[in-house]
This record gives structure tokens, C-alpha cells and sequence, in this order.
């Protein structure tokens, strides 16, 4: 039989080891897994989010009809997972197709590029949009984020 003292001191060390490790783990990670990464109609309701955003403020200033805006082919090239505000995010790069149907005329582009970052909320409900803003006094990047429907 073992003496009561001696469960007790390894019961400790075992105890002891498995924290070191989860600290240790934890340490180890500060990036977000890929794994949680967005789908890619998530990325393609970003582009087209983004795309729309700038159309309405063109349009506007021009004073024009909107087109309808359809992408396809989207190519992610590169994704490099991040931490904004304590959450996960995921900065994107890659390439689309467009195709902007105007009232009297169609239009197609290829190999599109495309830069964007999103977030997944807390909830791990819905995703937001992620645009830096450009403030060079700022030691901390800042971020407007926009609901992707």
C-alpha cells in the first residue's frame, strides 16, 4: 500500500504539470485558428458589401443609376489570421470576377484584387466587416466595422 503522503505529492505534481502545459499552450497561440476562418459566401457578401459602399458614394456624386453588381470566381490568396479588439479576425487577400449590369451596357472584369478583414462576434452569430481607419497619430490602429447581412 501506498502511504497517503506519497499520493498526495504525485496527485500535486500531476496537477502542477497539466497547469504548466495550459500555460504554457496558451502562450503558444496568439493567433486565431484557420479553422474558424470565414466561408466563402461570407467573403463574398464582404466584397459585394464593400463594392456597394463605394458604388452608392460614386453614384451619388455622379448622379447615376446604380448597376447590379454580381461577382464570382472569388480566390482567396492569402489569409492571415489576427486579433482586433480581443476578437478573432481574418485579414483576406485575393481576386474576383465582376460584372456591373448598367442600364444600357454590361461590364466585366477579371482577376479583380481584393483586401478585406473580418470578424466573427462574440455571439459567433453573425460577421462584421473590418475597414482601418487612417490616422497616422494613432499608435493603435482604429476600425469601423460594418454588420455583413
Amino acid at each position: 500500500m501506498i502511504p497517503v503522503g506519497v499520493l498526495v505529492r504525485r496527485s500535486l505534481k500531476i496537477l502542477l504539470a497539466a497547469v504548466l502545459i495550459l500555460v504554457l499552450n496558451a502562450c503558444s497561440s496568439p493567433t486565431p485558428p484557420t479553422e474558424f476562418a470565414p466561408e466563402g459566401e461570407i467573403i463574398q457578401k464582404a466584397i459585394l458589401l464593400q463594392l456597394n459602399q463605394a458604388e452608392q458614394r460614386l453614384s451619388q456624386q455622379l448622379n447615376a443609376a446604380h448597376p447590379q453588381i454580381d461577382i464570382s470566381q472569388i480566390k482567396v490568396k492569402t489569409l492571415e489570421p489576427i486579433y482586433v479588439a480581443e476578437l478573432p479576425a481574418y485579414h483576406l487577400q485575393g481576386t474576383y470576377n465582376l460584372k456591373l449590369t448598367l442600364p444600357h451596357q454590361q461590364v466585366t472584369q477579371k482577376n479583380n484584387r481584393f483586401e478585406i478583414y473580418l470578424q466573427r462576434q462574440a455571439e459567433a452569430k453573425t460577421w462584421r466587416l473590418l475597414r482601418r481607419d487612417v490616422t497616422p497619430s494613432e499608435e493603435e490602429p482604429q476600425w469601423s466595422s460594418y454588420l455583413i447581412r
